[in-house]
Parts: structure tokens; sequence; C-alpha cells
């Protein structure tokens, strides 16, 4: 597979990754233009391995065919990992325990989270996130709300007085 970029995109990821080789991260497979296009702006997939948390590539954002892979121990830093970010658009569980993928999906800070799939859109459910990370919800009912401002009006009709207030007929 190869990507295609705007010019200020492609400069901007190639930043990315030249920056993550130059913290200590290792490039494993991808990070250049392929060889046999010599126009436009396309980048291989790349996999990044021997990431620290501190690191920008981990910290921020790339939007490009970039993947930072890190290890885990124990479930605890998994989420801890997953968490400790200003982002929280999307994650994945990949698991055949379906208790962990349930109690994983209740601990990401993630708008969307994805069990054992590889990030299916559907126009009926919510999308967005959480954090610095897809304000608001776009698709479905949920879509609608950015263009709503909902107000309660509520009108009381008989002639009887109600709680402390005095007879409609005496105001």
């Amino acid at each position: 597979m190869i990507i295609s970029f705007s010019l200020l995109q492609y400069e901007k990821i190639l930043k990315f990754i030249s920056m993550a080789k130059s913290e200590g991260a290792t490039i494993l497979c991808g990070g250049d233009r392929p060889e046999h296009l010599k126009k436009g702006f396309f980048l291989e997939p790349t996999i990044i391995t021997d990431v620290t948390t501190s690191m920008q590539i981990w910290r921020e954002e790339v939007f490009g065919p970039v993947l930072c892979v890190k290890t885990f121990s124990t479930e605890e830093e998994a989420i801890e990992l997953a968490n400790d970010t200003h982002y929280g658009l999307g994650a994945a569980v990949l698991s055949n325990d379906l208790e962990r993928c349930e109690r994983l999906t209740k601990a990401f800070q993630a708008g969307i989270v994805w069990i054992n799939c590889s990030q299916p859109c559907f126009c009926q459910a919510p999308w967005g996130g959480n954090k610095r990370s897809g304000f608001g919800r776009e698709l479905g009912e949920w879509g609608l709300d950015n263009y709503l401002s909902v107000k309660q009006v509520t009108q009381y009709i008989s002639n009887e007085p109600w709680g402390w207030y005095k007879s409609p007929s005496k105001l």
C-alpha cells in the first residue's frame, strides 16, 4: 500500500519520522518515498519501534501511515499507556478474551473503541473523540446536536394556583 498526501502534510510526516530517529527510535520499515514513484507526495507505511513515551512521535497525532509499537507487561500498563495522551479519538482492543475487551473498552479514554476489527465506520453511529481530539460528534442523530439549540418551555394551563405562585387570574 502507498499513500499520497499534500506537500505540507507530506513534509510534516517526514519531520515526525526524522525526529523519531533523532530521539532514538528505530524505523522498522517504511518511512520513505517508494523508489518507483518520482513525483507526488507518496509515503510507504511506517512502523517505528524503540519508542519512549516522551518522544514527539508518541505524544502527537501524525495523521499519516505511521505506527508506533510499544510493548507492555500488564493490562494496567496498557491502559496507562493508552490514556497517557492529550488525544482520545480512537482505540482498539484485539483479544479473544471478551471480558478483557469489555474492561479495556470502559477504561480507555477514547470516543471510539474497536474490538477485534479494523476501524469500520457506520453513518448511524457517533464519530468523535475525547480530550483534544475529535471534538463533538459527527454522524448519526448525535451529529445533529451541533446544529441544534435545545430549549425547554413549560406552560401552566390551569386556572388553579400552582405551588407558591399566586393565582394566574390575579397576575
